[in-house]
């Protein structure tokens, strides 16, 4: 699954595992028994950060409600006792006190694998409503390898390996799949002299482990968890794991447990060119904005004709096709973008003005060092959770074919995991995720139209729950709550208020899709629509 990259993004974590399927006992190696009395950390809680990103997303965020606390974890949860590093923890503690009201410790993670959650915690407390957030410590967390999590994980350069233009990630000819085959090795071999004795540990397991050590640093016999899409998995794998430990769990924007991860790629390729055609098509029914196509056919082509003449002539000497690939991508995650991309791709077309598509990559394709983090953390779960073809020919054969159905995402997303061809550390066995029919009931929020993580996959991830319950959003947008959904949000706030999931599941009608913004409907200020910034919401995946 493709990582989340910018705003609403998604969009993934890893350890060798010692031995065999897991069950919902734990492993052979690693039983899932209660985390030894020995081993439980309290967390001295302090300030958080105060310059930098960290104050202006705490200055958004309301910053004098959130404490900042490091836990130390084992390295390999098998030997507890040895080698540990240390996870960025960050905690919005409830208004109503133990024995009045409260209701635990409901923990968050955006996804990814790769993505920090501080500043998730601090977006859920702030947008739950209040009389469910009074009642609930929101404690967010980066993952190891993330963030302010140490060690964190950079492999390269993000303003050499990142500068603008790229290769085109559709190869034309050999030589063009040679310099990007050779790329993902690089990456791939640098990863592996820096983090050799870090790789075989990044696994989501390791990830789930990590979780309960954190659930008995905070005291608590049980926690609730909520988790957007990678996310999900978390969540599914901890509840396999530790299935007593469970007060509530919402999986929002749930991955298929049954393709991890390259077969969930492949999907991902489909979902992903079904969006960007429901945008073209969207782009088209405002043509009087955009004078780019009266239908899908003509808004295609011109999308396509487009990405071709900045292969030869990047804009500004920027954006070329791999950047605005980047750039169009967090349109199928979700479309409050839509207007932005579609008024910066109509001044560069109509009016050969291409400073609203730089503009737009600013925001939305330039990428820099939290990225490469994020990026570097991605691969390692990705790669290290489960086998991925070491033969290039079975990518070659399976890109080629999906890229004549899926143009816009197969070989973009092929190259952005083909590191995975070159892993330097061992694959393991994915956790086998299985819900035991003791969880109480679990709560799951999926659009229909999801391009990262497709309706198809979260029905499987359903399959296996026998206590959940899904609540269809009809629209297409990536993690769904809190998200501007009403009715998504109430079945939220009812499930983390009492547990209420509803009896069949449920249907919640589509948020209204975007409107051109006014000024590009008379032909002026074309790229200025205000569409989603990365820089004041949470990632995730």
């Amino acid at each position: 699954m493709r990582r989340v990259k910018r705003g609403v993004r998604m969009v993934a974590a890893v350890a060798v595992l010692a031995g065999g399927v897991v069950s919902v006992e734990g492993s052979a190696a690693w039983p899932a028994a209660a985390v030894p009395a020995r081993q439980v950390q309290g967390l001295d809680w302090g300030a958080c950060p105060t310059t930098g990103k960290e104050a202006a997303t705490a200055l958004q965020a309301g910053a004098a409600a959130t404490e900042c606390a490091t836990l130390r974890v084992p390295l390999d949860h098998a030997d507890p006792a040895g080698h540990a590093i240390t996870l960025a923890v960050n905690r919005i503690r409830a208004t109503k006190p133990r024995g009045g009201g409260h209701l635990g410790t409901l923990l968050v993670n955006p996804g990814g694998p790769g993505a920090s959650g501080r500043s998730l915690a601090e977006h859920v407390a702030r947008t739950l409503p209040r009389k469910v957030a009074e009642r609930y410590d929101v404690v967010g967390f980066d993952p190891r390898g993330v963030g302010l999590s140490r060690p964190a994980m950079r492999c390269v350069d993000p303003e050499v390996y990142y500068a603008p233009p790229r290769p085109d990630a559709v190869p034309r000819a050999a030589g063009d799949e040679r310099v990007l085959l050779d790329r993902a090795a690089a990456y791939a071999e640098r990863c592996g002299s820096l983090w050799s004795w870090l790789l075989p540990h990044m696994t989501t397991e390791a990830i789930a482990r990590d979780l309960d050590v954190l659930r008995a640093a905070l005291g608590e016999e049980r926690i609730s968890y909520l988790g957007y899409s990678y996310g999900t998995y978390i969540g599914a794998v901890y509840a396999t794991l530790f299935p007593h430990r469970v007060n509530r769990l919402v999986m929002d924007s749930a991955v298929d447990p049954g393709g991890v991860w390259y077969q969930a790629n492949l999907a991902q390729n489909l979902a992903f060119d079904r969006r960007h055609r429901d945008f073209l098509a969207w782009t088209a029914r405002n043509n009087q904005a955009y004078r780019l196509g009266t239908d899908a056919r003509q808004t295609t082509f011109a999308w396509y004709a487009m990405r071709s003449r900045l292969r030869e002539r990047p804009a500004g000497g920027v954006v070329g096709p791999s950047e605005l690939d980047d750039m169009f991508t967090v349109g199928g995650y979700s479309d409050r973008v839509w207007p932005e991309l579609a008024g910066a791709w109509s001044a560069y077309v109509r009016r050969g003005d291409a400073r609203p598509l730089l503009a737009a990559y600013e925001r939305h394709g330039k990428q820099d060092a939290e990225d490469e983090n994020g990026y570097a953390v991605y691969l390692s779960v990705q790669c290290t959770d489960a086998a991925w073809p070491r033969d290039w020919t079975t990518w070659r054969t399976d890109m080629a074919r999906q890229h004549r159905r899926a143009p816009f995402m197969t070989w973009p997303n092929a190259w952005y995991n083909a590191p995975c061809a070159f892993w330097p550390a061992h694959a393991g066995t994915p956790v086998e995720v299985k819900g035991s029919p003791d969880l109480p009931p679990v709560l799951m929020l999926q659009s229909r139209g999801d391009a990262a993580t497709p309706y198809e996959g979260a029905l499987g991830m359903r399959e296996r729950f026998p206590t959940a319950r899904m609540v269809v959003d009809e629209g297409g947008n990536h993690g769904v709550s809190l998200a501007g959904n009403a009715c998504v949000d109430r079945h939220l706030a009812a499930y983390l208020a009492d547990g209420t999931v509803p009896a069949r599941g449920a249907t919640c009608a589509a948020v209204p899709e975007p409107r051109p913004a006014a000024r590009l409907a008379t032909g002026r200020g074309a790229g200025k629509a205000k569409g989603h910034d990365r820089r004041t919401e949470p990632r995730r995946g």
